[in-house]
């Protein structure tokens, strides 16, 4: 029996069968959860509405419904909760598309038309008809905004920094109100405005003089008008950190060179930094009176100087060339050395992007004309970073052309050849400006001048978060040799500073960096504290969570954009008490149909898994019988 069985098995004959399969048209539902819908105080509308989408036999037998809800990005409707701080009608309509490609799969859209993020909605390219349902208010009321609001993050002390405010005015009637920049609850900046049907876009600029050092928050406000229904869009809080860089830097030389004009105009680029040059014999004053001195060619002139910028572990620039002293350089223990022979060399520059001591983009060095200096191997006993090495002769060396050097928070920096003036001069027929160049030198300056340690934990945060949004918040956290550190546990520590209510938070280790995100903290001032657990460690900062939040600045419902977007679809617009309406409309239109296909299956006429369960209990059997009666 098991051999026939078997055998049966090796000859088992394929039958098909024809099954038919019936696919109905989908329904997407797309809902709106931005708390703009809440705000307009149409949640209980909304959640009428799509129960009576929901629970219609007729819709049901026609339709498989599928139910969605969307912010900023969009996900399965489980339930209602309009608590999304931005609203991306696009990426709904593009992902329901996407998803329904092969299907015919019209889009019911539950919104009241008002977009915050992503891609224009009304000009979209959608296969599918889409119906929009308005909720909201459409009653166009008379209201003043702030639409938009542009300023640097950074100001230096003393200076004036820009501020950019774009107004706009929706109604017919001519008004005239204040608009005002507050600071401390002091009026920094005011001027009257008027608008009218015609006239109903405004741009203030003007300048605020950062006159303390610091984080500093305004608010950009202007005052309501009669009859003007939402006001929660007439101001705007900014931040701008005033930074104290009043830098002198002394430039020490022993020729006269065209190097050090260039050197002068490059760094007093910057307004906040002054440039003094002497040559050596005739320097009488202070070196202390400057936040860094650069050595221009130096000989053994410069003893006394260098003497005292070791003694005080004072920041140099070293700048060397041919006129250069050699021999007395390597006998001051800086950390460099030269091997010089009697002669020049031209050396071009090539980039090092490993080069990790400050940002510096390649501005186009190994286009630039080549520097000349003594001829001769650099010997570096010092912790160094390398930002360009020499090229001779179009031949990248792994020697040095521009180094920096740190040893007990000294900085100092080497530049082993003259010739900068032929850089600047470069740099301008490359890109018909000085901005490169100067930029480069007023990056390597700014990192000589600054007596600021360099940390091992770093963090990153914004100084304003709107509210309700969620604070993002990086950190990076290296060992004592500078090299990033995986393997610690950072914790944050946050507290409200009016209310004093603490919050902690552990970072997570993403991509190279340390990141947290912080939920449902209530608009104010907050101070926060980044630890490195089982470090003495700590990094210190402090943000500022405003009343502004995006999707309360509308007043009404944006039908006319919900209208454009129906008809270039093909679709219908509708009202929140017109469900019947659309009911009937979309059980009318023949276009969603049922569609019907035939599947070929393959069965086998035997079902090989019984067989192989019967093959082993009869084999099982045959074998005991034959146990039993001594046959094995």
């Amino acid at each position: 029996m098991s051999l026939f069985l078997l055998l049966s098995l090796l000859i088992n004959p394929i039958i098909k069968k024809t099954e038919l399969e019936n696919t109905k048209p989908v329904l997407s539902v797309l809902v709106d959860a931005s708390k703009s819908i809440s705000f307009f105080k149409e949640t209980k509308n909304i959640a009428t509405f799509l129960s009576e989408i929901k629970k219609d036999k007729s819709i049901n037998e026609k339709f498989d419904i599928n139910s969605f809800s969307f912010g900023s990005d969009i996900k399965p409707l489980d339930s209602l909760s309009f608590k999304e701080n931005e609203t991306n009608v696009s990426k709904a309509i593009t992902a329901a598309n996407d998803l329904y490609e092969d299907k015919i799969a019209p889009i019911i859209l539950l919104s009241d038309g008002n977009q915050t993020i992503g891609n224009d909605y009304e000009f979209i390219n959608s296969k599918q008809k889409i119906y929009p349902i308005v909720f909201g208010d459409t009653i166009q009321y008379q209201d003043l905004k702030i639409s938009q609001l542009n300023v640097n993050k950074y100001s230096y002390i003393k200076n004036k920094f820009p501020v950019e405010v774009f107004l706009n005015y929706e109604g017919k009637e001519n008004v005239t109100s204040q608009f005002s920049i507050y600071k401390d609850g002091k009026t920094v900046f005011t001027k009257k405005i008027q608008f009218s049907a015609t006239n109903n876009v405004q741009t203030i600029s003007t300048n605020i003089t950062s006159s303390k050092e610091g984080l500093q928050y305004y608010t950009a406000s202007i005052n309501k008008i009669e009859g003007e229904k939402n006001t929660k869009n007439n101001s705007k809080s900014f931040s701008v950190e005033v930074i104290d860089e009043q830098t002198k830097v002394l430039i020490l030389t022993s020729v006269l060179h065209p190097d050090l004009g260039v050197l002068k105009k490059s760094i007093e680029s910057n307004k906040q930094r002054s440039v003094d040059v002497f040559l050596i014999d005739e320097f009488k004053l202070n070196i202390n009176d400057y936040q860094l001195v650069i050595f221009n060619q130096p000989n053994n002139k410069f003893n006394k100087v260098l003497n005292e910028v070791k003694s005080n572990n004072s920041n140099c620039f070293l700048i060397s060339g041919v006129n250069t002293d050699w021999n007395f350089i390597n006998k001051q223990q800086l950390g460099f050395k030269k091997n010089a022979l009697n002669q020049t060399e031209n050396y071009g520059a090539s980039f090092s992007d490993s080069f990790l001591t400050f940002s510096q983009k390649d501005i186009g060095f190994n286009q630039f004309p080549p520097l000349k200096d003594q001829f001769g191997e650099v010997d570096i006993s010092k912790e160094h970073q390398i930002l360009l090495y020499q090229n001779i002769n179009g031949l990248e060396t792994k020697q040095p052309l521009l180094i920096t050097l740190e040893d007990n928070n000294q900085k100092s920096s080497v530049l082993f050849g003259e010739g900068l003036w032929k850089w600047r001069a470069a740099s301008f027929l490359n890109s018909n400006s000085f901005q490169d160049f100067d930029a480069f030198i007023g990056n390597l300056v700014q990192y000589l001048a600054s007596n600021k340690k360099r940390n091992r934990l770093e963090v990153n945060a914004e100084s304003l978060y709107p509210a309700n949004s969620v604070i993002k918040i990086s950190a990076f956290y290296t060992d004592k040799n500078y090299l990033f550190d995986a393997r610690a546990t950072l914790e944050i520590t946050v507290t409200n500073m009016a209310t004093k209510e603490v919050v902690r938070n552990p970072f997570s280790l993403i991509n190279n960096a340390y990141q947290t995100e912080i939920e449902n903290l209530i608009a104010g001032d907050y101070n926060y504290k980044v630890s490195v657990n089982g470090q003495n460690i700590h990094a210190y900062g402090k943000f500022k969570i405003t009343d502004y939040q995006i999707e309360e600045q509308f007043t009404n419902a944006n039908a006319k954009k919900l209208q454009k977007l129906a008809n270039n679809t093909a679709g219908k617009l509708y009202f929140k008490d017109e469900v019947n309406k659309l009911k009937k409309a979309l059980l009318a239109d023949k276009s969603y149909y049922t569609t019907q296909k035939s599947i070929i299956k393959e069965e086998n006429l035997i079902d090989w898994k019984w067989v192989l369960f019967i093959v082993i209990s009869l084999l099982s059997i045959e074998w005991f019988i034959r146990k039993y009666y001594g046959k094995i």
